[in-house]
């Protein structure tokens, strides 16, 4: 039988780890055909401090995914992310190669190279060379210059870096697990593809990725992205604070943020009380959802200020008219929406993975707006990773001896 165009992604986060298999329709539409989550323990503000505890859970998340989809994963996309990513602009120069000075694809290739020449420290490497615009002999605005005549080709780039150590951990994990890297993909331009609108990316718009471990920010101009952050701060903090302020242990302080968190102290009433542990003492006392929500909402209100601070720094703030778009589990809590518009005086929404088909209600909430990017951006290359494991019988009772075996192994 024929294969299916199969794609997987990865997304390593400090709290979990999410695996996604996915495939593309012949009209391009995106079909989830399998979901794998499972706890991470293995990473700190989005940076591998432990490859092993890392490789089994991307190992754990997959074989999920593969029992669901009935697809055996060999090559995925991968999310990367931690505060050592940084970007810059750049420009790239070249002259229309041709005799008729018609503009090919192998021009494009040779502009995009001439604007990768940058600068770097040895412990650095590049992740992306994003094209924002074309210009062909002076006029610029040029989105695909192919076909075009011109002497002269420039292109703005906006060029993605990331620490070569950092990068090799996250490889080493993913390989280790029995997976191949078709390409590393940073998280908020995977984010992006599952959450925002072409035509808000033209108008211009901010997207922050708010995670456990780190809070990742890009801003879109022009169909582009033209500004990339990553702050060390994330949804963790929160549940360190609860800990703190509750004197609970840090498990309990998680369950609580996640079902009855709430950012903003004004909307909770005094009488709604929950039962909290006391650390050291197991007991357990009634405390206000109000209290639960003063103590967040601080937290909450100095991420958005961080946001707001690097998004002045890039110099659009102003210029947003598609306002900024949150994902990430942390959204999820009562008020995200309502104290993220006080706090940056811009159009704020939560952002929900569109355009999805098969088990799309699994991954609608933001906090799997990665994961389905990662798919969506390798459908826009037109590449799969994986091989469905829909041939003869015994292709899916290996799959089945195969996870069997790993988890005797791993016990």
């Amino acid at each position: 039988m024929p294969k299916k165009n199969i794609v997987a992604g990865v997304d390593i986060g400090s709290t979990k780890v999410a695996v996604l298999v996915g495939e593309i329709t012949s009209h391009g539409y995106l079909e989830i055909l399998g979901v794998g989550e499972c706890q991470a323990s293995g990473l700190r503000r989005g940076v591998i401090v432990d490859i092993e505890h890392t490789s089994r859970a991307v190992q754990a998340a997959a074989e999920q995914a593969e029992r669901m989809s009935g697809v055996q994963l060999h090559t995925v996309y991968a999310g990367l992310t931690g505060p050592h990513i940084t970007s810059m602009g750049n420009r790239g120069v070249v002259a229309v190669s041709s005799p008729d000075k018609e503009i090919s694809i192998e021009d494009v290739n040779r502009v995009l190279d001439a604007s990768r020449v940058i600068s770097l420290p040895g412990d650095k490497r590049i992740i992306h060379v994003l094209s924002r615009e074309f210009v062909v002999d002076g006029y610029d605005g040029v989105v695909d210059p192919v076909g075009m005549s011109g002497s002269r080709l420039e292109v703005e780039t906006h060029i993605v870096t990331a620490s070569a150590a950092a990068v090799q951990n996250l490889l080493k994990s993913i390989q280790r697990a029995g997976l191949s890297v078709a390409e590393l993909v940073l998280n908020p331009l995977a984010s992006a593809e599952a959450v925002i609108l072409p035509a808000e990316k033209e108008l211009g718009v901010a997207l922050a990725d708010i995670g456990g471990g780190t809070t990742e920010i890009a801003l879109f101009d022009r169909g582009g992205m033209c500004f990339t952050s990553v702050l060390p701060v994330g949804g963790e903090h929160i549940t360190s604070d609860l800990a703190v302020g509750l004197r609970t242990p840090l498990q309990y302080a998680e369950k609580i943020k996640r079902e009855n968190g709430c950012v903003l102290a004004s909307l909770m009433p005094d009488t709604a009380d929950i039962d909290v542990e006391t650390i050291g003492l197991q007991q357990w006392r009634k405390v206000s959802r109000k209290t639960v929500a003063s103590i967040i909402e601080p937290r909450v209100q100095e991420i958005f200020a961080l946001i707001k601070h690097e998004m002045k720094k890039s110099g659009l703030k102003g210029m947003l008219p598609g306002g900024v778009v949150i994902t990430g589990g942390t959204a999820l809590m009562d008020g995200f929406g309502n104290l993220a518009y006080e706090e940056l005086s811009l159009p704020v929404r939560v952002g929900q993975p569109l355009h999805l088909g098969g088990l799309a209600d699994m991954v609608s909430g933001p906090q799997y707006a990665t994961v389905v990017g990662l798919l969506q951006y390798a459908a826009k290359k037109g590449t799969g990773g994986a091989e469905a494991g829909e041939g003869p019988p015994w292709e899916n009772v290996w799959l089945l001896i195969r996870n069997w075996v790993r988890n005797i192994l791993g016990a």
